[in-house]
């Protein structure tokens, strides 16, 4: 890829993360990629710019208006925009794609508008676009792409899909290019990354990646739209689930469930103690619909959860009203 500031429009069909000089819950905290954990202070980026800040390498780029990127500790980013941008994308990753494992967790919030997020990287010989897309707001991404089956793996579907850039921006200057997709049928914003399943489900329908890796991110993307992401990334197989030590020995992990239209589940598991008392903070306009395995008080705002009897692990369904990031949750011992 070249490092200066070209970069091409959005896509006449599929406006997924765009390609050119640079190149979406709760932050993990202490997650280090392999290798020696660097402490650079917290940047931010709103210019079109990469490199690398605290072991992890970045991409931002936008085409106009108010978009920012903060690179904060280790693999983690946060980001905003609004509608003065017409495009933007970045994220933190690596400077070389690979048959890796990505852990990624936060909160992305895309409501409906078009943006997206996606592990993203590049190949050559040949040269190849490639999206991994995790959720997506009101455009699918898979629209207007040739579908070309699906690969089940990390707890979800993927529709398989190429289409095809003529005669624009890349990489390596102008050229005409594949794009090959993976896009989850089950949105989510927390999770675990196979990547070797994707690559292996791609060569089996027959989009076969070049032998060159460039970079891979994991990358948020909005076209004239707002919204806001705060994602970290990390390399290897492992918890992604934001957990909050409380009073005593009493902490809760949380999960995702299963995602409808307009409410989510969320999985919550207690551990240290079997007389806890855990609370969720709920964000603006959710409430709780129903909840299962636990005594739960409160239907918004700060709602709390006790032992009924059937264990230390319960669950709830969050109605979203439009916001789907994840409560911040609280355990102590009784």
């Amino acid at each position: 890829m070249s490092t200066d500031s070209t970069r091409r429009g959005p896509r006449s069909r599929v406006r997924l993360l765009t390609s050119a000089a640079c190149a979406v819950a709760i932050a993990v905290s202490g997650v280090a990629m392999a290798g020696v954990a660097r402490a650079e202070a917290d940047r931010t980026v709103s210019s079109n710019t990469t490199g690398t800040h605290n072991g992890y390498y970045f991409s931002f780029w936008k085409d106009s208006g108010n978009a920012s990127m903060t690179l904060r500790a280790d693999g983690r980013y946060t980001s905003s925009w609004d509608r003065s941008t017409n495009n933007w994308v970045g994220g933190k990753g690596w400077a070389t794609g690979t048959r890796r494992t990505v852990t990624y967790s936060g909160s992305y919030n895309p409501g409906n508008n078009n943006t997206y997020l996606a592990l993203y990287g590049w190949t050559r010989s040949p040269l190849i676009e490639y999206y991994i897309v995790e959720n997506f707001g009101s455009y699918n991404p898979s629209s207007g792409a040739q579908r070309l089956g699906t690969v089940t793996t990390d707890g979800g579907t993927y529709d398989i899909l190429r289409s095809q850039r003529v005669n624009a921006p890349s990489i390596d200057g102008i050229q005409t290019f594949y794009q090959y997709w993976s896009v989850r049928q089950q949105k989510r914003s927390s999770g675990t990354i196979t990547v070797a399943n994707h690559f292996d489900a791609w060569a089996r329908a027959g989009l076969n990646l070049g032998t060159n890796h460039s970079y891979q991110i994991m990358a948020t993307e909005g076209y004239q739209s707002q919204g806001s992401s705060d994602i970290t990334v990390r390399e290897g197989a492992g918890p992604t689930n934001p957990t909050t030590p409380g009073t005593g020995d009493c902490t809760a992990t949380l999960s995702a469930g299963e995602r409808f239209g307009d409410r989510f589940n969320l999985n919550v598991a207690v551990s240290g103690t079997s007389n806890w008392t855990v609370g969720l903070n709920l964000n603006g306009g959710q409430s709780i619909q129903n909840s299962w395995n636990a005594a739960v008080s409160g239907t918004s705002g700060a709602v709390t959860a006790r032992p009924n009897g059937n264990g230390n692990n319960f669950g709830v369904t969050v109605m979203a009203n439009g916001n789907w990031t994840w409560p911040t949750i609280t355990c102590r011992t009784n």
